[in-house]
């Protein structure tokens, strides 16, 4: 049996040559009968004769030649291609398909950050006194002047003594000191807001805070037991801030700061007690005023 590549050499020999079985040699015919098969002989029988051939062809022009040459050229050209297509021997050409892909570039997923907010009130209490200087002190009220000009208590409450310090504190001192927070301390703080924001006038925006004025020296530690506490805290009373409006300067009180691990809340805008149950500023003034009294808890 032929293989492929001796099949295709075959038929390519059998294209270009003229050569018919009249031309070549009779015994070479009669040894081309003893062949397995027809092709297997055609091939021999080429290779056998290709030299031997051409003694017995007419003689041709030299454009035939020329021809003959370069379809030769060509065909040895194809011979040589297809050598690199097909293996050696009987096997079946391989075929091997190469894909080439683009990279893939995978980015990470961004890390997750998860901010906890802890509730300082359910932390336990210490005895860090906070900053009592002025620049200090308008700094850590920025926001309750904002909700005195905006008249809100969400804004407000972010700087108010939380509830859960109030509960620890008053634990086994009052009936109920979440009732006490919320009916008392929140309703009156929700009172005051309007109150000290029609202070500022009919443009409460326009209002300017300059400064803080405090006494440090009024700041005390208020002791376990003392005022229906059960925890201590430092306390600091009566502070003012000081705003112009239209160049003009007034001022008013924050009745009382207490501390919850070492940073000052709002326990009181207002001052308590106070003459009744509505929104009151304490200690309205033009001019910057003056901090105090001192004491109280």
């Amino acid at each position: 049996m032929l293989t492929p590549r001796e099949s295709v050499v075959l038929l390519l020999w059998r294209l270009v040559s003229n050569q018919t079985i009249a031309q070549l040699d009779w015994r070479d015919v009669e040894k081309k009968a003893d062949c397995e098969t027809d092709s297997l002989c055609d091939y021999q029988w080429m290779s056998k004769n290709v030299m031997t051939s051409s003694r017995h062809r007419r003689r041709t022009s030299p454009q035939v030649m020329r021809r003959r040459v370069t379809l030769a050229v060509v065909v040895l050209m194809t011979i040589a291609l297809l050598a690199l297509l097909f293996t050696g021997g009987g096997r079946s050409p391989s075929t091997t398909t190469t894909s080439t892909s683009a990279p893939t570039t995978t980015s990470a997923p961004a890390p997750t950050t998860t901010t906890t907010t802890i509730d300082p009130g359910t932390l336990p209490q210490t005895s860090e006194e906070p900053p009592t200087d002025a620049s200090a002190l308008q700094a850590r009220l920025a926001p309750l002047w904002t909700a005195i000009q905006q008249n809100s208590l969400t804004i407000g409450e972010t700087v108010f003594f939380p509830e859960s310090a109030y509960v620890q504190m008053k634990n086994g001192q009052i009936p109920n000191p979440q009732s006490d927070y919320q009916s008392r301390l929140i309703a009156f703080y929700a009172l005051d807001l309007p109150a000290y924001q029609q202070a500022l006038g009919g443009t409460p925006n326009r209002a300017t805070l300059t400064g803080v004025s405090v006494n440090a020296s009024y700041a005390t530690w208020i002791a376990p037991g003392t005022c229906e506490n059960s925890i201590g805290y430092w306390h600091l009373p009566n502070i003012r801030f000081v705003y112009s409006i239209n160049g003009a300067l007034s001022s008013f009180g924050v009745a009382s700061l207490i501390s919850w691990r070492g940073v000052w809340y709002v326990v009181h805008l207002g001052p308590n007690p106070r003459p009744s149950n509505i929104g009151t500023v304490d200690q309205p003034s033009s001019g910057a005023g003056t901090p105090g009294p001192p004491g109280g808890c």
